[in-house]
């Protein structure tokens, strides 16, 4: 199986002793980070709803982004995340046989960087994918990636002998992926708090729970859907009864 996630708007730029790989779109995020580099801090500030602060430091960092980056100034992308998922999928605390499965089957899906794999090496940067960023070829950037995302995770799928993937990605970021583009069965894992009034997702420990996840059949090399529903990190459980083909639902005692 393939495991895709979100990335994250914040960054954890600590050193890592991790050795790195080239992100497959590097040449995408350079074109992107050009066009970027043009707006205005107004535009800039509008494009991803930022504060002052928030648009003048994503400001730096596109002006900032260089074409052959040093290594002092890239980390590997699924350390650099800090995010809800990431709280979730602890990738500093995957051993190194771990790390170098993931490097197989874990795809974080970019707004910059198009896919990227767990030691791709990323430059700081905020690109939501939801973001109009306008390019030669089109208004947003889902025009701009188009099936690009798809042929990317359909090669990869081919390349490790699966036809599965498994979404943990927000719906921003999945909808990067055309339905009519990916040749994969792609099943969706649903978790849920339970409140009095009954389950219900909450977003906050749903984006955890899809970062443990994506641990979960990292650590365990999980191979078939099937394996998912024994998924009881943080208390979750599986419900039969809630979920529906290919939407695996999960659900804990509210906290």
């Amino acid at each position: 199986m393939l495991i895709v996630i979100s990335p994250a708007k914040r960054l954890d730029w600590s050193a890592r002793d991790v050795a790195t790989t080239r992100p497959d779109f590097e040449d995408d995020a350079l074109r992107l980070a050009k066009s970027a580099r043009n707006l205005t801090l107004g535009e800039l500030k509008s494009l991803m709803d930022l504060s002052d602060d928030l648009a003048k430091l994503n400001r730096d960092r596109f002006r900032a982004f260089a074409d052959d980056p040093a290594e002092a100034d890239t980390r590997p992308a699924a350390f650099a995340f800090a995010g809800d998922t990431y709280q979730g999928l602890e990738a500093p605390s995957l051993d190194p046989d771990e790390l170098s499965w993931a490097d197989d089957r874990l795809r974080i899906l970019s707004g910059l960087y198009g896919v990227l794999r767990p030691r791709d090496a990323i430059q700081a940067y905020r690109l939501e994918m939801g973001s109009k960023l306008k390019t030669r070829r089109g208004k947003s950037l889902y025009d701009y990636w188009g099936d690009e995302i798809a042929k990317a995770l359909n090669a990869q799928a081919e390349a490790v002998g699966t036809d599965i993937l498994v979404n943990c990605a927000s719906q921003e970021y999945f909808g990067a992926v055309p339905s009519k583009a990916l040749k994969l069965r792609v099943v969706t894992p649903v978790f849920m708090e339970d409140k009095p009034g009954g389950p219900k997702v909450v977003s906050f420990y749903a984006k955890r729970a899809r970062g443990a996840m994506a641990r979960f059949v990292v650590q365990h090399r999980l191979t078939d859907p099937e394996s998912l529903l024994d998924f009881d990190a943080g208390g979750y459980a599986y419900r039969e009864d809630l979920s529906e083909p290919d939407k695996p639902v999960f659900v804990r005692a509210a906290e």
